[in-house]
């Protein structure tokens, strides 16, 4: 049986902003896919088999949102003023993180989202691998990489989730 929904949101939303962030960069732009994410979520919710990873599911929309968002940015003007973001009160990435999310913005692309959906939406190589394109072990590789720039930019310091 699936979980209800708000269960869902609560115990994944975390894992999907923190994707989200890594593929789109902290901003407005990452708090964007990440509600249209669970929007969507929310419509398929009902249809959803009851054997379904929904964590891994969850990653999966984020990706096509992360994309979507990333297609948006070229259609629309940039804005002159931003707010400020406020601290979080869930444990969400805020602030005091905006070091470790340029630092994987930074990353080429490949890298970062290997990073992104393995790592922070906790998807295997293999799945990775079917939204990325190529092979597990390139997708292995990249992750790999990916981590050891970052590694050498801020010292062996970070854990599994690239914070110090």
């Amino acid at each position: 049986m699936i979980e209800p929904f708000e269960r869902a949101v609560t115990a994944h939303g975390v894992t999907v902003l923190k994707v989200c962030r890594a593929v789109l960069g902290g901003g407005a732009d990452a708090e964007d896919a990440w509600s249209e994410t669970f929007l969507a979520a929310l419509r398929a919710w009902p249809e959803l088999p009851p054997t379904t990873n929904v964590e891994a599911w969850l990653v999966r929309v984020a990706h096509r949102k992360a994309i979507d968002v990333t297609r948006a940015r070229g259609r629309r003007a940039v804005p002159v003023a931003a707010l400020p973001d406020r601290p979080s009160d869930r444990g969400i990435p805020a602030r005091d993180d905006a070091e470790v999310w340029d630092a994987v913005a930074r990353l080429p692309e490949r890298q970062r989202l290997a990073i992104a959906y393995h790592y922070l939406g906790r998807l295997t190589h293999v799945e990775t691998a079917e939204l990325i394109g190529g092979s597990a072990a390139s997708v292995r590789r990249a992750a790999a990489d990916g981590i050891r720039r970052l590694r050498a930019e801020y010292g062996h310091d970070l854990d599994e989730e690239g914070r110090r």
